[in-house]
């Protein structure tokens, strides 16, 4: 697998990442070192947790496997803070102290001394961000984070974040992004590339739409049937939607490929990409987005799929016009 250079930093990651939300639901400790090391394996390194994933246990699991399965100087270890894990004062939130709360807890779940990329997961709008940004200083002076990112930052914050960090840079923002939501296009992507910062979408197969999967129905066995993600996929069944799949399945029919490999080839190439994170529920689906790494898209296919997913621009964004 080829490596990227994660934004103008010099850290530098596989260009697809291991999602590892699906370790806490429907994924298994087994399915989980098979997807881990296959990952590996196929020359992959960045692999993206947070620590309110299975509520702790994930970090718990993926730290093991780092023990006994894959040398962790084998991977590039992310991980996320902010969202709420317990009560009390410091369970949740941008505060200096929760966080700074968060970074002992997540580096003691993983048995490691260190986090390779330490991303806050939401904007705190109750907490200054003086002092959120105080902790990443900390956090990164202290040597128990080497580089920090956000998650689901809009345009304005990600500015905001990226110019008033003190002794070190906001090095990624992961966004959803995909050919169903490209929202980001409008203020998130321009904000990254003008500070030197990495995109690392999420969601990048469209919940899982973009794979055809639901284009006649449920599959019972998909996440649309489960009671934990039905509205979370139904949010991408659209009419919409529904157009850009089918042009998605076009393409892979003429190119004698996968939608799934069509749709992670488009967004893994959009400009300010640097790896998409994929999840999958076991080794033989990790297998699908891995095969994605050989693909590249002609320029015909590409110019199709963007005119046919393409968002408006408006005010202010297409000024002047």
């Amino acid at each position: 697998m080829e490596s990227r250079q994660l934004g103008t930093s010099g850290l530098r990651v596989s260009r697809m990442g291991l999602g590892t939300l699906s370790w806490s639901t429907s994924t298994d400790a087994e399915d989980a070192a098979n997807q881990l090391a296959a990952f590996v394996d196929a020359g992959g390194t960045l692999v993206d947790t947070a620590d309110i994933y299975g509520e702790g246990e994930v970090e718990r699991l993926l730290g093991s496997l780092l023990r006994s399965l894959v040398p962790r100087d084998h991977v590039v270890l992310a991980t996320k803070a902010v969202a709420r894990r317990t009560g009390g004062p410091f369970g949740g939130g941008a505060s200096r102290g929760a966080l700074l709360s968060a970074l002992d807890g997540s580096l003691r779940r993983l048995g490691v001394e260190h986090l390779d990329l330490w991303q806050l997961h939401a904007w705190d709008h109750a907490v200054p961000i003086e002092e959120t940004l105080s902790a990443l200083e900390y956090a990164l002076r202290s040597g128990k984070v080497r580089y920090v990112g956000v998650c689901n930052y809009t345009g304005w914050q990600l500015a905001t974040a990226a110019s008033e960090l003190d002794g070190g840079r906001i090095v990624s923002v992961q966004s959803e992004y995909s050919l169903l939501e490209r929202g980001i296009e409008r203020e998130v992507v321009p904000a990254a590339a003008h500070h030197g910062i990495g995109v690392l979408p999420w969601a990048p197969l469209g919940r899982g739409v973009l794979t055809g999967k639901y284009r006649t129905g449920t599959p019972a066995d998909s996440r649309g049937a489960s009671t934990a993600y039905a509205n979370y996929v139904e949010q991408h069944r659209t009419e919409r939607a529904a157009r850009i799949v089918e042009a998605v399945v076009t393409a892979a029919e003429g190119l004698g490929t996968s939608p799934l490999s069509v749709a992670l080839a488009w967004v893994r190439d959009r400009p300010g990409v640097i790896a998409p994170i994929v999840g999958a529920r076991d080794k033989s689906q990790l297998a699908g987005s891995l095969a994605a790494e050989s693909l590249t898209l002609p320029a015909a296919i590409k110019a199709a799929l963007d005119d046919v997913s393409a968002i408006e621009f408006g005010y202010p964004e297409r000024w002047p016009v």
